[in-house]
């Protein structure tokens, strides 16, 4: 492992943000982590990531220099932004972050500095916009005094196989010295080793692909889903006897949320108009996958009215709140969106996630997370996110379930053995 000259500093200590910066801290001899969050930083400080990528060991073992002082980000020669690129409620880019990094830059960059962003954009924001931004902060010339880099993020939350180390990095720069220059930084942490695309365009736009690439793969076998509980058939079945065909792709229907696959889309599409073509096939897969919570409780609420029992509230349990298994990332997460429909139909919901924050599930939406002694005589069970704990107790729903209960399984992950004989079982 080679050492790195560059004076680092990071901008964004979350799901990406952090092991970036605690890479670059084993390989080079000064680096910053920088967030504007004080209780982000003071959990790190006091070796707590929320975000459970870290342990307190990595943390407590780290030289990695924690700040929420923007002063500290004098003197770096090669910044990484790593910030939260959302959209609003419209669906349109929230670039309201990435522009407040730029402006934090911008007031504090020296010339020669190199600022490489990851935060996923739609393909020009780095050169359009960034650039300019951090220009008009500093004083500086973009091209002459500091140059841009962008090096998509690639992090998968809670994903151990595929860390950052064993990714292939995909790297650019506004011209050939920084280019090379951002690529040997990189090299030194991507051990899968780095990709050089030939513009911050054409990178910029391999992320947003990605991501849409999956989310298209999802939106399928939703809408087969859709289709194939209208002729009775699971579609769990129908997807293992495709599988036995070596070249049939491994996807099933879901829930899609997280900040990745379900915002990405938006970005290129924004993109895509102001070039004067408005997606098709981009736009359909969105408005089926934004569909599904409501599919599932629509799907509820009709197997619990036919079991003929009225005059009294109904108990729902939804097991999950995450917006994907084994990680605590509420973002975006659309069993959210399912609660809320339940909710909306009179139900009594129940919401337990062994991984999510009470305090952030009660904050940003509402819900209180509950212990599992508080879900019993439960009319119905939603298995939302098949969380591994969840897993790992094969008897974990017949205690909350009443007699003749119903037992929702959106991934599809139950057996039939481990459930109560009476139950009635229905699964996406």
């Amino acid at each position: 492992m080679r050492n790195v000259s560059e004076k680092i500093a990071v901008l964004g200590l979350g799901y990406v943000g952090l092991p970036v910066a605690m890479a670059f801290s084993k390989v080079c001899d000064r680096v910053v982590g920088f967030d504007i969050s004080h209780k982000r930083v003071d959990e790190l400080k006091a070796g707590y990531d929320r975000t459970g990528e870290m342990t307190k060991a990595d943390l407590d073992g780290s030289t990695l220099k924690l700040t929420c002082d923007a002063d500290d980000l004098r003197g770096a020669s090669f910044y990484i932004v790593t910030v939260p690129t959302p959209v609003n409620e419209a669906k349109r880019p929230d670039l309201g972050p990435l522009e407040h990094a730029c402006d934090i830059i911008g007031n504090h960059i020296s010339a020669g500095a190199v600022v490489v962003f990851e935060s996923t954009v739609f393909p020009g924001a780095t050169e359009e916009i960034c650039g300019p931004r951090i220009a008009r902060a500093s004083g500086l010339v973009c091209g002459e005094d500091f140059f841009l880099g962008y090096s998509p993020e690639r992090i998968n939350p809670g994903d151990k196989e595929h860390s950052l180390s064993k990714v292939i990095k995909v790297v650019a720069g506004q011209d050939q010295e920084t280019l090379e220059r951002v690529a040997c930084a990189y090299e030194a942490i991507a051990h899968a080793g780095v990709h050089r695309a030939p513009t911050i365009q054409v990178a910029e736009a391999a992320k947003v692909i990605e991501n849409i690439q999956r989310d298209l793969n999802i939106a399928l076998m939703n809408e087969l889903a859709l289709i194939f509980d209208r002729m009775n058939i699971k579609t769990r079945d129908v997807l293992e006897a495709s599988r036995t065909k070596w070249n049939f792709l491994p996807f099933s229907p879901g829930l899609v949320g997280g900040h990745c696959i379900g915002v990405d889309p938006y970005y290129l599409t924004a993109r895509a108009e102001s070039v004067g073509y408005h997606p098709q096939v981009i736009l359909s897969g969105r408005r089926i996958n934004d569909h599904m919570a409501t599919f599932v409780a629509r799907k509820v609420v009709k197997l619990l009215a036919a079991c003929g029992e009225t005059g009294r509230q109904r108990r729902v349990g939804v097991l999950g709140l995450t917006f994907k298994e084994d990680v605590p990332d509420l973002r975006n997460s659309k069993v959210v969106d399912l609660v809320a429909e339940l909710s909306e139909y009179g139900l009594d919901v129940l919401v337990h996630d062994p991984m999510a924050s009470r305090e952030e599930a009660m904050s940003h939406y509402g819900i209180e997370l509950l212990g599992l002694d508080s879900l019993s005589g439960l009319d119905a069970v939603v298995l939302a996110v098949p969380h591994r704990s969840y897993l790992a107790n094969p008897k974990l729903i017949a205690p909350l379930l009443k007699c003749g209960g119903l037992v929702v399984d959106i991934k599809s992950v139950l057996h039939s053995e481990n459930l109560p004989k009476d139950a009635r079982y229905w699964c996406l």
